[in-house]
């Protein structure tokens, strides 16, 4: 991984959707260090930086104010989107989706940014679709070559779709996954992804629900990476800016619960589509537009800490040795804000071969395979995964026979 230097981080002052400095602090996660950087050993050198989250009274974008430099956070990736199994249906039901809607024909061009290993465009060969792949992280952008799909390493933005649209023609679809969130300038990717698509393609991203975050308190989805968190209030607003309207937006269950959203140019449509207004309007009633809203939300996380180390603390007190499952990025911000290093769990386990071996970032916990639960079989294991749940605790059942339990972390400590 690279080493993050402080140079590498710099601070907003305006709202990233709407332009506006309406912008207040609700929640301080403390100095984090980055989420993604697992360490080669339990003493190297790490850097923190404050995860503080913002909410613009102006266009209701709830977001972070302090920006780490793409080359660092991106450019050499850990996540690889095809080692669950969850994820590749869920890319398979995506892809069908799409090209039944879309009616999609062979030689359409589909586009995905931010294409990861290519997981979602091999589910699109089937349909007979071009597909190109838009992937800065240079190391996983060879995976997905390796396994056919055509991946340029590159930042996907509007000069690079300007340049695409003229030696590649335009896209019937420009698909952004996870990505949204990712970029700094949402409004020129926006706008990038609408000159790729053309005067009759679609745009189609999916994002992380705020609502879900806010209803379900997943905090740890914050982190340095995700600089905003979608409504689809500010959606409206974003992709106004970037001269499209939202079609219809559907609830999709990965990741804690996401939202995927069909826009065409304004040219095609004047107005956001009624569902979606109907959308904007439950938001409002539900306090989503509201400073308060996030206050609570707040208050509820503080919460959330102290119930889940008095939790762990109780279990530990009862001679169970504990351990985690999972090293996502979300794990890292709860290991790290509620402190659950060493000194109440021993290890936590991957599937990922990039992360086993490795420590995580600031609570330094080693990881190991997922085959250390049954050769070490814990008593309890803390799950900081609990997007792939049923999928865990389907692998995991001879953990579970031998007496082992799981904890999950949110909304409340759960056993399981």
């Amino acid at each position: 991984m690279p080493v993050e230097t402080p140079t590498a981080h710099h601070l907003r002052t305006t709202c990233r959707a709407c332009g506006g400095a309406a912008l207040v602090r609700f929640l301080e996660l403390g100095p984090t260090p980055l989420a993604n950087s697992f360490l080669t050993t339990a003493d190297q050198l790490e850097h923190s930086y404050p995860l503080d989250v913002y909410f613009c009274q102006q266009c209701s974008l709830v977001q972070l104010l302090d920006v780490i430099d793409p080359e660092v956070l991106f450019r050499d990736y850990i996540y690889v989107s095809g080692t669950s199994a969850t994820m590749r249906r869920h890319f398979q039901e995506y892809a069908d989706t799409v090209a039944a809607r879309l009616a999609l024909a062979p030689g359409d061009l589909v586009v995905e940014a931010a294409s990861n290993d290519g997981t979602l465009l091999r589910s699109f060969h089937h349909h007979g679709v071009r597909t190109l792949g838009v992937e800065p992280a240079r190391n996983v952008a060879a995976l997905a070559r390796d396994q056919g799909v055509e991946t340029l390493a590159e930042f996907f933005n509007l000069p690079m779709a300007q340049r695409l649209r003229n030696s590649r023609g335009v896209a019937r679809a420009v698909i952004g996954n996870n990505v949204l969130a990712h970029v700094d300038d949402p409004l020129d990717f926006l706008r990038g992804a609408a000159e790729l698509a053309g005067p009759g393609g679609w745009v189609i991203v999916e994002v992380p629900y705020l609502g879900e975050m806010l209803r379900r308190l997943e905090y740890d989805t914050i982190y340095h990476e995700h600089l905003g968190y979608f409504s689809v209030t500010s959606l409206m607003r974003l992709f106004e800016g970037a001269g499209l309207r939202i079609q219809d937006v559907a609830p999709v269950p990965v990741h804690g619960g996401s939202l995927r959203v069909f826009a065409q140019p304004e040219s095609c449509h004047r107005q956001h589509g009624d569902a979606v207004q109907a959308w904007a309007e439950r938001e409002a009633a539900e306090g989503m537009t509201s400073l308060a809203r996030y206050r609570q939300f707040a208050a509820d996380v503080a919460r959330n800490r102290a119930e889940l180390r008095e939790t762990l603390r109780s279990l530990r007190d009862q001679g169970l040795r504990l351990a985690a499952y999972g090293a996502p990025a979300k794990g890292n911000t709860l290991l790290n804000y509620c402190r659950l290093g060493n000194g109440l769990l021993d290890f936590t386990v991957d599937k990922s071969p990039h992360k086993v071996g490795r420590f995580t970032p600031g609570q330094r916990l080693p990881v190991l395979t997922a085959e250390a639960l049954l050769e070490r079989q814990p008593g309890c294991v803390l799950m900081l995964a609990w997007n792939f749940a049923e999928e865990i605790l389907r692998e995991q059942q001879a953990y579970r026979d031998r007496g082992g339990k799981f904890l999950l972390p949110v909304p409340s400590p759960r056993l399981m």
